[in-house]
């Protein structure tokens, strides 16, 4: 399958969170990108080095100029269970705008088109990092990064684009 990429409409599906009180959920993609404007950002996985250092931080540190231009939503979405994306979460305690959503088989990556096989790095598959400007459903800016780069996908090109 083709990556997604501008002009398209997001596919639907189903990732997972959990509540306060540990207790899992899941939410639409659909339920949370209809009739607002979204950034939905994937990482390879949580608490990798250029994911935790560079990826996830660009957008907590550049959240509310994001906002101020008219973005509703930050979502950061990885291959990690709910429970693993829940103990990173917490490793950014100023973080107050950028939602962190589980695909933990892969699902919504491969509908992406976006899936990494990392098998021979022993990661399996994966996600290719990734940054997506979604306004009312529709790829406004498809930023894909090629195998482990990161020059396209951050927060700052995004603000460029908007």
């Amino acid at each position: 399958m083709a990556p997604i990429a501008a002009g398209d409409l997001i596919p639907d599906g189903t990732l997972s969170y959990l509540d306060q009180d540990n207790k899992p959920h899941t939410v639409s993609i659909h339920s949370l990108a209809a009739g607002k404007k979204v950034v939905i950002f994937g990482v390879p996985g949580a608490f990798t080095p250029t994911c935790s250092l560079k990826h996830v931080p660009g957008f907590i540190e550049r959240a509310e100029e994001l906002k101020g231009k008219g973005v509703d939503e930050l979502i950061c979405i990885s291959v990690n269970d709910p429970f693993v994306m829940n103990a990173w979460a917490k490793t950014y305690p100023e973080n107050k705008h950028v939602r962190f959503l589980a695909d933990g088989s892969a699902k919504y990556t491969q509908a992406l088109g976006l899936e990494l096989d990392l098998t021979e790095k022993g990661l399996g598959n994966r996600s290719r990092r990734f940054a997506l400007l979604v306004d009312d459903l529709k790829v406004q800016v498809a930023n894909v990064e090629n195998g482990g780069e990161f020059t396209v996908s951050g927060a700052d090109e995004i603000i460029k684009a908007l």
